[in-house]
């Protein structure tokens, strides 16, 4: 009972609050990153399509990454000090590709013929730099924020996959709210980034227990290693199980169970994330700062967890009004 009378068993609360607001982050601005980055790989009015079905959402989607640097800078400001002194540059560019994104996403629909092209790259373009900034923040945090040339081109990668990710998401998100010949474009696009996420996770798992001793006795020491065996193994299963639903399924037949690519891309973030928790707690800086280390004081956690309750049910809801309101098949997209 002593971690409840000293207030210790605050921090764990909001390192949860912090982990599920990086999930939902991932998951709804993730799928409209991921579409960002597709409309490269399509026809004029399929990427009006494809930005109508994000029109009504994607600023609302990016609250959550609102929510949850705010969790790291109040909660844990230790931790902000050090991860965002480390990663100053990448957070940079990953405002820049922000608000690349949000100009350009006005201003295709409203520009002249001869410049809307160049709105559209722009918002590919600002599309693709979040999502290799967020992985190359991804990847320097899995390293202890190294900063040599392997280290770099490891980062990179992890930017690449972070994209690869988006993409699936993006293009199962796609296959849901989309039909015709755009719907199956959707999932020739979603196979290819299913098998480039799928690599990501391999490659990110070995050089997570190879970078550090800490993080391979946490997966591979007994009896630790019968606790965590259900992740990898879920993991190949469900990617197992949606590559076939996309080549032998929905390449026939793509209306049919249509939601269930998106769902079971959630599952993989889902197991990803779980797994990279794992690894490294009870570590909020890897192997340099655990969680109840860099926690603020219990007096202010407790004011702090107050607001979230009182904050979180409201962001909730609106969410879930704004996708109950906007749900089914996309409609054309207009500014009038």
């Amino acid at each position: 009972m002593e971690i409840f009378e000293n207030g210790q068993w605050l921090p764990l609360v909001f390192a949860l609050l912090l982990v599920v607001s990086v999930l939902v982050y991932a998951v709804l601005d993730g799928y409209d990153i991921g579409v960002g980055i597709l409309t490269r790989f399509s026809t004029g009015k399929e990427r009006d399509t494809m930005i109508a079905s994000i029109g009504p959402f994607w600023d609302a989607n990016e609250t959550w990454l609102v929510l949850a640097v705010g969790l790291l800078l109040i909660a844990f400001p230790k931790a902000n000090g050090i991860i965002l002194t480390n990663l100053y540059l990448p957070t940079c560019l990953l405002l820049v590709g922000l608000i690349i994104r949000g100009v350009s996403f006005d201003f295709r629909a409203k520009a002249q013929e001869q410049y809307k092209e160049a709105w559209n790259t722009a918002f590919a373009g600002g599309s693709f730099l979040m999502a290799m900034t967020q992985g190359y923040m991804l990847g320097s945090y899995i390293l202890g924020f190294e900063h040599d040339m392997v280290a770099v081109v490891f980062c990179l990668m992890v930017g690449f996959f972070i994209a690869s990710a988006y993409s699936l998401i993006g293009a199962s998100w796609l296959i849901m709210k989309t039909e015709g010949e755009l719907q199956k474009k959707a999932v020739g696009w979603a196979i290819k980034a299913l098998r480039g996420m799928a690599l990501g996770i391999i490659l990110v798992s070995l050089a997570s227990t190879m970078a550090s001793t800490y993080v391979h006795d946490r997966w591979f020491a007994y009896p630790n290693v019968l606790m965590v065996l259900p992740i990898p193994l879920l993991t190949i299963l469900l990617v197992w199980r949606m590559d076939r639903i996309l080549t032998r399924e929905m390449t026939a037949q793509p209306q049919a169970g249509c939601w269930r690519p998106f769902a079971m891309t959630i599952g993989l973030f889902v197991l990803s994330l779980s797994g990279l928790c794992y690894s490294f707690y009870p570590y909020i800086v890897p192997g340099q700062l655990k969680i109840v280390d860099a926690a603020s004081a219990p007096e202010s956690l407790m004011f702090i967890l107050v607001g979230a309750l009182i904050v979180l049910p409201l962001l909730i809801g609106y969410t879930f009004y704004a996708y109950k309101v906007f749900h089914g098949k996309t409609q054309e997209l207009s500014y009038d």
